[in-house]
């Protein structure tokens, strides 16, 4: 009996948890369904509560540099506390809304590289290891963010990568810890003024604030420094704007009203570049094959959301 209670407190034998999607593809501010199935182990037990959880990767800078994490940044519960009894089946529904400001993960249906996404189960169990499972998630852009990123490739932007920054952009309304960037090398027209794009995106149910950064060159007497430009779209507006022109307007717009700042500044101005990320890429019409024309809680450090994605899944051990 005591045997049986240890092998219980380390798990064995305890409940299974496997939860199903009914579609892991979504978008910003739709709902993600299914459903939490438990099965009941080789004796009753007593859970305290069932929860599904977004989570993803962020990066998170420091005095020391910087490390990734895995953050929970959107948590759902889904039953509260239940008995289940040896070898019984539960199959719980749950409706997870996506917020608005989830950083998309694919485009014309590939991965984004650098971007993770998984829909963690909690399953709490007294007196016992609490047991888990975590599913990919695919969050697609919505319409205006689309054709927002086809406007940068068909101006000739190479595709570098994505990631997430812990932190908040000064001015800018978020609900989240943290904000994505999307990066790309300039296109050639614009090569001479800026090293590198990052693109971000700060939806909300009424409009997309896109928010660019240019990593602008140094010259000979001059660092080279940080630009940015802000703009918004109203969701409505996606289907009648010549993204083209409107993309190549921004670039244009926020590179002039800052060239004072490079052409004046004086000699041995200190640079203030942004980071780079070292990542590779061809482009975006490259890097995602078939292109179509047109902390809240749980940030655990130094642990790539891979690894959870390889060994989370506690329901098999």
């Amino acid at each position: 009996m005591v045997f049986k209670k240890l092998l219980s407190a380390l798990g064995v034998g305890a409940p299974t948890v496997d939860t199903v999607l009914t579609n892991p593809n979504t978008r910003p501010g739709l709902i993600l369904e299914g459903h939490v199935n438990l099965t009941g182990g080789s004796q009753s037990a007593d859970i305290e509560h069932v929860a599904v959880a977004l989570v993803t990767a962020v990066e998170i800078e420091h005095s020391e540099g910087e490390h990734h994490g895995v953050a929970e940044f959107h948590r759902l519960p889904v039953s509260g506390r239940l008995r289940l009894e040896a070898g019984q089946r539960q199959s719980i529904p749950f409706q997870l809304p996506v917020p608005w400001e989830t950083p998309i993960t694919d485009v014309y249906g590939q991965r984004l590289p650098g971007m993770t996404m998984g829909l963690r189960t909690e399953v709490a169990i007294a007196h016992a290891v609490d047991k888990g499972d975590l599913d990919p998630v695919h969050v697609h852009p919505l319409p205006a963010q689309e054709r927002i990123l086809d406007a940068f490739t068909r101006l000739g932007f190479r595709f570098i990568g994505a990631d997430l920054e812990h932190g908040r952009i000064h001015g800018v309304h978020q609900t989240l810890p943290f904000y994505q960037e999307i990066e790309f090398y300039p296109a050639p027209q614009y090569a001479q003024g800026i090293q590198q794009v990052e693109l971000t995106f700060i939806t909300n149910p009424h409009s997309v604030e896109i928010v660019l950064e240019f990593d602008k060159r140094g010259g000979m007497f001059t660092g080279g420094h940080d630009t940015f430009g802000r703009y918004t779209v109203d969701h409505s507006g996606a289907d009648h704007i010549d993204w083209t022109s409107q993309v190549d307007s921004w670039v244009r717009q926020a590179l002039d009203h800052h060239h004072s700042l490079t052409s004046h500044a004086a000699p041995g101005y200190p640079p203030h570049g942004h980071h780079g990320h070292g990542h590779g890429g061809s482009g975006m019409g490259g890097a995602l094959a078939g292109a179509a024309g047109g902390f809240v809680a749980g940030m655990v450090a130094g642990e790539i959301i891979d690894e959870v994605f390889e060994g989370d899944d506690e329901s098999e051990e």
